[in-house]
């Protein structure tokens, strides 16, 4: 996530279409500003997870992914506490 070519802006952008994608993908209904939550908080903890085993992400599509990833990690740990 230290990619300068990635600015606030995009990381925003980026992290609300991951979060709508993974709320699609995990049949959540969250608003907006939930998506780009999770998003960018995604894409930081499949980074970091990803990172542990070597891999790396750069760009807006390797951002996009980890932010898809993440945050589908993210709503299913929600709904595991919530059990």
């Amino acid at each position: 996530m230290n990619d300068a070519s990635i600015g606030w802006i995009a990381a925003i952008i980026i992290g609300g279409l991951a979060g709508w994608i993974a709320s699609g993908l995990m049949k959540t209904n969250t608003g907006l500003f939930l998506n780009i939550v999770l998003g960018i908080i995604g894409a930081a903890v499949a980074s970091f997870l990803f990172g542990i085993l070597g891999i790396s992400f750069g760009g807006w599509i390797g951002y996009l992914i980890a932010g898809v990833i993440g945050a589908c990690i993210l709503i299913g740990g929600v709904r595991a506490v919530q059990k």
